[in-house]
């Protein structure tokens, strides 16, 4: 890309902030030049407020020339982290009653159809997230544009600030494309946006190489980022925090120093949070509407009650429109209101709770609520577990309160409850030890709030047991809310525990990039690039799976 052709392109976004209740909502609207934009301090924020929209929930979005065209944002259910990191896990069952084809292999964990995708379409049965990588350089335009801003313009401070935002927008773009890929190629220095052999190089980064450019991101947005924002929704230090912890976590059984990274993160967090305890069952209450941004939520999804599905009505929730039968009746058979009263029949139930996941949990888990086991149907009938056809129950974690498919409930990005389990984590990580009191103490608190009783002395007596029931522990608290997949890699069990669900193991470990890519690097620049891509431990997993 020369330097003429890199400023003067033309942009499908320009920003405004819109509000409701103070809520955080980009949208985008008309044709800006960069060859004259931005100029304002204004412009200057617009302009970053631009590294949003992949983390907008729009049916797609698009930033602008130069980049891919249409794509699914991260949180969108048809096609973002739902689909990539709860769907093809133990979580759900495999879709044999639905509608085949890209649906079905990617239910039961089969990756192996991912490298027929396209760039140029998009598709609910076939998300294509790779696209993205070219989103990569965009980001890095933003930065390297925010860099030179002179402090006549906009002062120091401030630059800083808005650069933090547009690197935790790319930091957590470079780390949901490694959770979906493996390390791919990327750009990330402004200078390498105009330097044909960076451009053409092809070829995948390690995976420390690319856990450094992530952990980059995160850590000058920790370091630079508002404390707090004037909108609910728009990124601060806090969410650094916690994407500073989870990639730690992550990334810690090779990296020096990160799991103590993670547990200074918590000391950090602690006291500013709290788990929500209203209502009968506090953990169905707090993802109700009337509880957005309650004493529990660190950094969530800002949805807005009168979307209505199009790209500038606002961020919305659709999950339970997917998650619905599609003879799903909105009153049983006698004549109650069913969960589905205001909504009526939905899309198909593309995702589902497998029935032997539902069986893991604890009788008296009051987190188990949240799954619908049985509904009544528009023909007159009554669903459940023993009927043939169904595959797999019905997740109503965020319920449907308006009469509408495009619900309001927000979508949570950072809760503290994930952050007590990440710490006990991180601790029994670092000492390669029992859990200390303070470890086994934050688990309980969760457990509490859900009804439980503390968890066993059996649980508790060594590292390997403790750390066994954790990972059964965050299925349940976290239940879909786009981290399983993520979770059992990390814990080495990605294969055992989906395939004692679904029945098989998964193909690969990580969705292989798509052939045109492999071609394209091959074919145009003489490069290889390596289509799958696995971790330490990935093939013993499997073989204990198969086994």
């Amino acid at each position: 890309m020369s330097k003429n052709k890199l400023f003067k392109v033309f942009i499908m976004i320009a920003f405004i902030m819109c509000s409701c209740e103070d809520n955080f909502d980009p949208k985008m609207y008309g044709t800006l030049n960069v060859s004259n934009y931005p100029v304002t301090e204004a412009e200057y924020e617009s302009f970053m407020m631009t590294c949003y929209m992949p983390f907008t929930t729009t049916w797609t979005y698009w930033i602008g020339a130069g980049t891919s065209g249409n794509q699914h944002g991260w949180y969108i259910p048809a096609g973002g982290v739902l689909k990539f990191f709860d769907y093809p896990t133990d979580e759900m069952a495999v879709w044999n009653n639905g509608w085949g084809g890209g649906y079905y292999f990617l239910s039961k964990a089969d990756f192996s159809q991912c490298v027929y995708y396209t760039s140029g379409t998009l598709s609910d049965e076939r998300p294509n997230h790779f696209p993205k990588v070219s989103e990569i350089s965009y980001f890095t335009n933003v930065i390297g544009t925010l860099e030179k801003a002179s402090t006549e313009v906009v002062s120091e401070e401030r630059k800083r600030e808005f650069i933090a935002e547009a690197r935790l927008c790319r930091g957590l773009m470079m780390y949901y494309l490694l959770h979906v890929y493996g390390p791919v190629p990327l750009i990330v220095d402004p200078n390498d946006l105009i330097n044909p052999s960076k451009l053409e190089n092809l070829v995948r980064p390690t995976l420390q190489q690319m856990t450094e450019w992530i952990m980059a991101d995160f850590d000058y947005a920790y370091q630079y980022i508002a404390d707090t924002q004037p909108e609910q929704g728009r990124y601060n230090k806090d969410y650094a925090r916690v994407c500073i912890m989870r990639h730690c976590l992550n990334e810690g059984y090779y990296m020096s120093g990160y799991y103590q990274k993670a547990i200074d993160m918590y000391s950090e967090l602690k006291g500013r949070y709290s788990l929500f305890k209203k209502g009968d069952n506090p953990y169905i209450e707090q993802f109700k509407n009337a509880n957005n941004f309650n004493s529990e939520v660190i950094m969530a999804v800002s949805c807005d009650e009168t979307a209505d599905g199009t790209n500038k009505s606002g961020n919305f929730n659709p999950l339970m429109m997917l998650a619905t039968p599609d003879n799903a009746a909105r009153v049983d058979d006698q004549g109650n209101p069913t969960p589905f009263y205001l909504q009526g029949q939905g899309w198909g139930q593309t995702f589902n709770v497998s029935p032997k996941f539902w069986d893991t949990y604890d009788p008296s888990d009051k987190r188990r609520d949240v799954i619908l086991t049985k509904y009544y149907t528009t023909a007159g009938t009554w669903i459940d577990r023993n009927t043939t056809t169904w595959d797999g129950f019905i997740i109503n974690k965020f319920p449907v309160e308006t009469a509408t498919a495009f619900q309001g409930t927000d979508i949570p990005l950072a809760r503290w409850a994930d952050v007590l389990l990440m710490y006990a984590e991180a601790e029994v990580r670092k000492n390669n030890a029992a859990p200390s009191a303070d470890a086994v103490a934050a688990v309980n608190e969760v457990r509490k709030r859900a009804g439980l009783d503390d968890l066993p002395s059996s649980a508790t007596a060594s590292a390997e047991a403790f750390l066994d029931a954790l990972l059964t522990e965050r299925g349940h608290e976290m239940l879909y809310e786009g981290m399983r997949k993520i979770d059992l890699i990390r814990f080495n069990q990605y294969a055992q525990r989906t395939a004692k669900i679904k029945g098989v193991a998964p193909t690969h470990q990580y969705v292989p990039i798509p052939n045109y890519a492999v071609q394209q690097a091959s074919e145009s620049y003489g490069k290889v690039l390596v289509q799958t891509f696995e971790r330490e431990g990935w093939k013993a997993d499997l073989a204990a799976a198969r086994n």
